[in-house]
């Protein structure tokens, strides 16, 4: 493997450094065996000061001592010479640069895979010049990733410095549970980790910190099912290293929800075994789950020993940040045997008492003979059926697990063991069984969910997988479940599996494919209200305060500190202070209402939300008569990097902006619910809430005087925001690249970003995204700020200048509010979006679960920002932008009632309602062109390619062909 100097080290100044994640993989390759060579046209490397530790490094480097060089990347020459130097074939060596030329270098000269590396913003030209992949940090470089089918994820070899980012990335769920894609035969050890997650199961645990009893509530790892163990004969078990992998492939279908594994194994005395295993998580069946491995022997025949089990020793050890904290969330476990085949094993949580079951069927087949059983329980919960067969060369052998988990949370059941025990009996058998019905499941939801773009493929590949691990996380299943929407999906451990504000990017999903899904989400929240309810009383509020981090019952679970690992030191965690999740709430509340039209759920619990919410922002408030506004004071916006001022750190802000004018939205929004109650429904509300007229009267003139503060035409972040320093950007990217956590970097300088214009992630732009600039500019006109578009632009390039990307959402955002102003820009910052997760660009972050806020944003940048989707007074709008290189967009939405196929390209807009008799005609205008589309339908609109606005009238065509 090739670099060139730029991907190595930070520049070649007096103060060079040399990037760790290239040094980490550069060490593991050569700990591999893979040779590696350095390529510096132009520099002599002896001369720079990290020289040594170059030579040290590298087992060739090139260099240009004594010629001149290329400024802009090595040329095709020197790759070679380095390729020779290695006595590697360039077709079967990698290059890794950062610049164009070189990219093209390495594609002319042949090279196996070229690989480019952005540090400057130069992602569209280096895939233009012909890059494979384009990484931010060479330490995110994972060899094995193969990319070559939009609805196949595959890894060959191994590789343990990514394993636990593949496994997350494999995870496989249903909404009811999701089981990470870790080996079967490995217990957690550091590399490998088995993580399997009820959703809404949680436990609280009292741990020791720094002298001091914190009492913290984690997601639940339940007991481990995929336990399955290999040996020949009497040797070692393949987890203990009895046999070597000697080649291994896994393939993630997306599209039938299937996780399969190649692997060639051998045992020291050379004796070879095929295995491939399939495993899913059903679909069709939320409770089951299955494994299948299939071994054939190479060149032998004798005994192959077996053990399959479940295993309830597991601890919650997912997150190193984590590892001071107790971390046994379950008793001690017991286990039965039912029947010869069948495992049960039962653990309990140790507070909030949930019984988790599981029981595992496991059959053979294509044995000589069916083999003896014998229950093996050891002394730390783990429970295993051990088997020896005897196979014969060449023949094939099934061993089939099929898996039932239950819970006492569970509607329908007795006990979670006969729960458990009758979904296993009526179970079709294993992968193969199970396989068609999941498989359908599957089929029906990709019918709803699917967006197919006429781009690259990698851009479709990466919105398949987000797709696919969003219907993982939230299913239809979730609809009959108690849960939030957790941060982190069912993949890991992240956050505690807490519940954050990603409902306000994952919900607008849900709402417009699957509406029943969004108001069980919602409803997780309305089952809460009287634990915020008492949160707004004990702070001397009215109206509802919902916790920031929220869990089983709703109390705030955001831990008080959280620990610097570059200072060593315990920091204070003041984010409970953005209360702006309550807006989230209500925001998505009165979204769910104007797609669905669903008054009956607004009267019941739709406006108790809304209401609430916005009487807690009133109780907030306190008003200067002078100025004759409202303010609110020590809240946080978004933007964590600022928890208060720089002399009073931790005490919240004056006048977020962000929550001030979503706050004026909300209230306004109150009165609108009661408007469309009009009548019986709106008197029970207003009785059963206490509303009195003075109190409307209120929200009405918040929504009309809250203030806003505003720097140089531009909205400023908080009151007092244009006083604060600048800080040195380049300074800070040089000296640390990813500078994404820069509230780490400051503090343990002794420093705080309390003091600098800057920002963690989208704040003042947060407006732009959620109600889009026109609605912005009316509410804020409605302030009493008039406000032009040219404005709002200065203020989107001012605050893209200062924001760090500490948080996969901040550029999810960014790409949004770009699209209408430049649209190459944002095609560019969706694809950095794209990629958080597959190239794990947060720093790791990604083996303890997904992001799954961003994973749906990106999806909510094609619908709601390149095709201009939005739901606004009783009306579907388009106002469509497609950058250049999206040709075309196909995708589905479910708007009051009717399913409509969206067909867009740069000319044309096509609006095809699928049949149904139900449901009346819609609302839809396109770019201030108002049509209706009702049941079986289809509208047509040629649009003007320079400014997307439709050319003429729409064309009917009835029925949908």
């Amino acid at each position: 493997m090739i670099f060139e100097l730029g991907g190595v080290v930070a520049d070649t100044g007096a103060q060079p450094r040399l990037f760790p994640g290239t040094v980490d993989l550069v060490r593991r390759l050569r700990a591999g065996g893979v040779p590696t060579g350095l390529v510096a046209p132009g520099l002599n490397v002896a001369a720079l000061p990290e020289s040594a530790d170059l030579r040290v490094l590298f087992d060739v480097i090139v260099d240009g001592a004594g010629d001149s060089g290329r400024p802009d990347g090595p040329d095709r020459a020197v790759l070679d010479e380095a390729a020779r130097r290695l006595d590697v074939p360039p077709a079967r060596a990698a290059v890794v640069v950062a610049a164009p030329d070189g990219v093209r270098a390495g594609r002319r000269g042949g090279f196996g895979l070229v690989v480019g590396i952005d540090r400057a913003g130069r992602r569209r030209d280096l895939e233009a010049a012909g890059a494979e992949f384009v990484l931010a940090d060479v330490g995110l470089l994972d060899l094995g990733v193969l990319r070559a089918d939009p609805w196949l994820l595959a890894y060959a070899g191994f590789d343990p410095a990514h394993e636990g980012h593949r496994e997350a990335l494999t995870t496989l769920g249903n909404g009811y549970l999701g089981t990470r894609g870790a080996a079967p035969e490995h217990a957690a050890d550091g590399v490998h980790y088995p993580g399997t997650y009820p959703a809404g199961v949680y436990n609280r645990l009292t741990s020791t910190v720094q002298g001091r009893q914190v009492e913290d509530e984690h997601l639940v790892n339940a007991p481990n099912w995929l336990l399955l163990d290999l040996r020949i004969g009497d040797g070692e078990w393949w987890s203990d290293g009895g046999l070597t992998a000697r080649a291994e492939r896994r393939e993630l279908d997306l599209r039938r929800g299937l996780l399969t594994r190649h692997v060639q194994l051998t045992d020291q005395d050379g004796r070879r075994l095929q295995v491939t295993q399939r495993r899913l998580v059903s679909m069709q069946h939320p409770h089951l789950a299955a494994l299948e491995t299939t071994v054939i022997p190479q060149g032998w025949s004798g005994q192959l020993g077996v053990r399959s089990g479940i295993d309830a020793g597991v601890t919650n050890a997912n997150v190193a940040e984590y590892t001071g904290l107790a971390d046994r969330h379950l008793d001690h476990s017991t286990a039965a045997q039912p029947t010869p085949d069948t495992l049960l094993v039962e653990a309990v949580t140790t507070q909030s008492r949930i019984t988790i079951a599981t029981a595992a069927r496991t059959t053979v087949t294509g044995a000589e003979d069916q083999p003896a059983r014998r229950l093996e329980s050891g002394p730390h919960g783990r429970h295993t059926h051990h088997l020896d067969l005897s196979v014969h060369d060449g023949r094939p052998v099934v061993i089939d697990k099929t898996v039932a988990v239950v819970t006492s949370r569970d509607r329908a059941i007795s006990t979670p063991a006969l729960g458990a025990l009758d979904q296993l009996t009526r179970a079709p058998g294993g992968v193969t069984g199970l396989l068609p019905g999941h498989e359908a499941a599957w089929g029906r939801l990709w019918d709803r969910f699917q967006v197919r773009l006429h781009a690259d493929r990698d851009t479709q590949l990466v919105l398949n997988l987000h797709l696919f691990h969003l219907l993982q996380a939230i299913s239809p299943h979730t609809a009959g479940l108690d849960a939030g929407i957790t941060a982190r999906g069912l993949h890991g451990e992240g956050y505690r599996g807490h519940v954050f504000w990603d409902e306000l990017f994952v919900q607008p999903l849900f709402t417009t494919h699957l509406p029943a899904v969004t108001r069980a989400l919602l409803d997780y929240r309305w089952r809460r209200l009287d634990a915020a309810r008492q949160a707004a009383r004990e702070a001397g509020l009215a109206g509802a305060l919902f916790p920031w981090q929220s869990g089983s019952d709703g109390r705030e679970e955001t831990p008080a500190q959280l620990f610097n690992l570059r200072s060593r030191r315990w920091m204070p965690d003041n984010s409970r202070r953005q209360r702006h999740v309550g807006l989230a709430v209500a925001y998505n509340a009165w979204q769910y209402y104007q797609a669905t039209g669903d008054t009956a759920w607004l009267a019941e619990r739709g406006a108790e939300l809304i209401i609430e919410v916005a009487r807690l922002f009133a109780s907030l408030a306190t008003h200067d008569p002078t100025m004759d506004r409202f303010h609110l004071v020590g809240v946080m916006g978004p933007d964590e990097y600022h928890d208060g001022y720089p002399d009073a750190p931790g005490a919240g802000l004056r006048d977020n902006a962000y929550t001030n004018v979503l706050t004026a939205w909300v209230c306004q929004r109150a009165g609108d619910t009661l408007a469309a109650l009009a009548g019986h429904d709106r008197a029970d509300v207003l009785a059963r809430l206490g509303v009195a007229d003075g109190e409307r009267a209120g929200w009405a003139r918040m929504s009309r005087r809250l203030a806003v503060p505003f720097h140089d035409g531009m909205i400023s972040q908080f009151a007092g925001y244009d006083a604060l320093a600048e800080l040195d950007w380049d300074r800070y990217r040089a000296a640390y690249g990813n500078i994404g956590r820069l509230d780490l970097i400051l503090e343990a300088e002794g420093d705080t970003t309390n003091r600098y214009k800057l920002a963690k992630q989208a704040d003042v732009l947060m407006l732009i995204y959620l109600l889009g600039p026109d609605e912005l500019l009316d509410l804020l006109h409605r302030l009493g700020y008039p406000t032009t578009a040219d404005a709002l632009v200065r203020t989107i390039d001012y605050y893209l200048a200062r924001t760090a990307h500490g948080s996969t959402l901040s550029r999810v955002v960014h790409a949004s509010v770009l699209a209408r102003v430049d649209p190459a820009r944002a095609w560019d910052t969706f694809r950095d979006a794209l990629v958080a997760d597959l190239d794990d660009t947060q720093g790791g972050t990604t083996r303890e679960g997904i992001h799954l806020g961003a994973m749906a944003g990106t999806v909510d940048i094609i619908t709601r920002a390149f095709a201009g989707l939005r739901v606004r007074a009783d009306t579907l709008t388009l106002t469509p932008g497609l950058p250049e290189e999206l040709h075309r967009v196909e995708f589905q939405i479910h708007y009051r009632g009717q399913r409509i196929d969206v067909t867009l390209d740069h000319d044309r807009l096509r609006l095809a309602a699928h049949p149904c008799a139900a449901a009346a005609a819609v609302r839809v205008d396109v770019a201030g062109t108002p049509i209706t589309l009702g049941g079986d339908q289809v509208r047509e609109l040629t649009l003007d390619a320079r400014t997307a606005r439709p050319v003429g009238t729409a064309g009917v065509t009835a029925p949908r062909d």
